[in-house]
């Protein structure tokens, strides 16, 4: 888990919960007439219920929070509240007042509200858009400046609109399992897109009258200037939702009708994948298993951005018995943290590139490296070395398959008999969407689908072919997840004989596919075979590195 302080999203024209709470007890010291009873009731499970809706919309999470209540839903009569500390007059006046009504109390363990408030409060999707809707461009401030050191994105009461709209934004993004937000500003409107699953998804239209604001909110939430409009800038910033600690990576461009804004979202709290869980075949994941077993070499995983790569060599790492080894990572940025491994955060910046960080993890006696991205030729140069003189490297190339990444090493100036020597493996991925489990249904594909993959598949071998209709839990689009299709490069004294002869990757690759090797291609159709995802998904994510 990280250990960085996520920053305020909110600024800082909230006071304090406890200081608010107390300037409420203060108002209503005096009993409320006309209000009703409140009842107190003992129940064996007080949190059994779901949690009430409009206790959601009326009482801010900071109060529910310091004071340990969360309202239930009832079918009928008073709504039930649980308390950790059921003797405390004054709260239960103040809910009795927010609510309007009359309460009844269910005494419950301090351990068990804190989650349930989180969850509760957590399930609160939709909002984003109801806040849209009413958003009234007068009413927009100026951004504030100041912010507190922590805040949570789920407390959104009393905030400026543009800082609420921001932080409900964000928190719809993080619910709907986004991975990128685009704010892109057009002539007459804001647009917010959303990339879910590697694919974008208009989400929101807001007033063009918001755009400077939306933009300087956003930057100042990465501690960038504001005042500088002309140039690209990049910040980070470290937000919350309840237990969930969500690293944001910010960048702006100039666009000819104002900034464009991108922000990354890098859930810190994600569980982290295994190599059986990404999707390979038993073959492949037997051979890859042993290839990041041996003793020394270079091990790539190739792959455009969002292809997975990382997640893959997390996988890899996590793989490896640390406590026998000394592992090292150098990571722009360090996605997740990993238990018994050092992790290097590199700073362009600072002077900390690749190639440094490289040459000073040496003299640490390491005996397994990972280097998040070769960019460069000293990058290149230096994890061979690496390699050479017995270590374990892992790495990552931007290559369309695996075959190129030999190819790549020997563009960016090393010398053949170097990557002969080094190399171990290629394993070349992709992402493709699951078909949606909930609306899923046999179907035929189309001649053009059937053209473009160049096959003619059985009867028999399209049975299994499937596609969702498109419901509620996949937004409608008939896809929710994703899996990994893969083609692995294992270097053999074939392939060693062909880099030292500089073949093409052409060459290289039919020498792979003869020794065995499936490619991306292949394991996308075996995938739609088995009912996994469709001939539209591999052919978005293959084709080109297929033919």
């Amino acid at each position: 888990m990280s250990t960085a302080t996520p920053l305020s999203v909110f600024g800082s024209t909230l006071p304090d919960t406890t200081q608010e709470a107390s300037a409420d007890e203060h108002a209503i010291t005096r009993p409320v007439k006309d209000a009703g009873a409140i009842e107190l009731t003992q129940q064996a499970d007080p949190l059994g219920g779901a949690p009430s809706a409009e206790f959601i919309k009326r009482v801010p999470i900071g109060f529910a929070r310091s004071k340990q209540v969360l309202g239930l839903a009832t079918d009928d009569g008073p709504m039930r509240i649980a308390m950790a500390h059921p003797s405390d007059h004054q709260t239960r006046d103040i809910l009795r007042r927010w609510l309007g009504g009359a309460i009844r109390v269910s005494p419950v363990r301090p351990e068990q509200i804190g989650p349930a408030i989180n969850h509760a409060y957590g399930q609160q999707t939709g909002t984003a858009q109801a806040f849209v809707e009413q958003i009234d461009r007068d009413r927009v401030i100026e951004e504030v400046k100041d912010l507190d050191s922590r805040e949570d994105l789920l407390n959104v009461s009393d905030r400026a609109p543009v800082i609420k709209l921001v932080n409900l934004l964000l928190f719809e993004a993080v619910q709907q399992q986004a991975s990128d937000i685009h704010i892109q500003p057009y002539e007459d409107r804001l647009v917010v897109r959303m990339r879910i699953d590697g694919v974008l998804f208009d989400t929101f239209d807001l007033p063009a009258g918001v755009r400077s604001e939306v933009v300087s909110r956003v930057k100042v939430m990465g501690r960038m200037n504001i005042a500088e409009k002309r140039l690209p800038q990049d910040g980070r910033a470290t937000v919350q939702i309840g237990d969930r600690v969500i690293d944001l990576r910010v960048s702006t461009v100039p666009a000819s009708h104002g900034e464009r804004v991108v922000i990354r979202l890098l859930d810190k709290s994600a569980r982290l994948y295994t190599l059986g869980e990404l999707g390979m075949d038993r073959d492949t994941l037997k051979r890859f298993t042993r290839l990041i077993g041996v003793e020394h070499g270079l091990v790539l995983v190739t792959g455009p951005t969002g292809s997975g790569k990382s997640t893959t060599l997390y996988a890899s790492l996590g793989q490896i018995n640390a406590k026998s080894r000394n592992v090292i990572t150098l990571e722009d940025p360090i996605e997740y943290q990993l238990d018994g491994i050092s992790q290097i955060q590199i700073s362009d910046k600072k002077g900390m590139t690749f190639a440094s960080g490289l040459r000073s993890v040496l003299r640490q006696d390491p005996d397994i490296v990972m280097i998040g991205e070769i960019r460069d030729q000293e990058t290149a140069v230096m994890a061979i070395q690496a390699a050479l003189t017995g270590h374990m490297v892992f790495s990552t190339l931007h290559t369309n398959d695996a075959a190129s990444a030999v190819t790549r090493l020997l563009d960016l100036g090393i010398e053949p008999y170097l990557v002969s020597s080094s190399l171990v493996g290629v394993l070349a991925q992709r992402l493709v969407r699951r078909v949606c489990s909930d609306c899923a249904a046999p179907y035929t594909p189309r001649h053009e689908e059937l053209d473009a993959l160049r096959i003619q598949p059985t009867v028999e071998e399209t049975a299994g072919y499937r596609k969702g209709a498109g419901c509620d839990a996949c937004r409608g689009t008939g896809y929710h997840g994703r899996v990994g299709i893969f083609e692995l490069l294992a270097v053999d004294d074939e392939l060693r004989s062909l880099v030292h002869d500089r073949a093409t990757a052409t060459s290289i690759n039919a020498s792979a596919k003869r020794a065995g090797m499936h490619a991306l291609v292949d394991d996308g159709l075996d995938k739609v075979g088995r009912g996994l995802t469709t001939l539209e998904e591999v052919m978005r994510v293959s084709v080109r590195s297929a033919f």
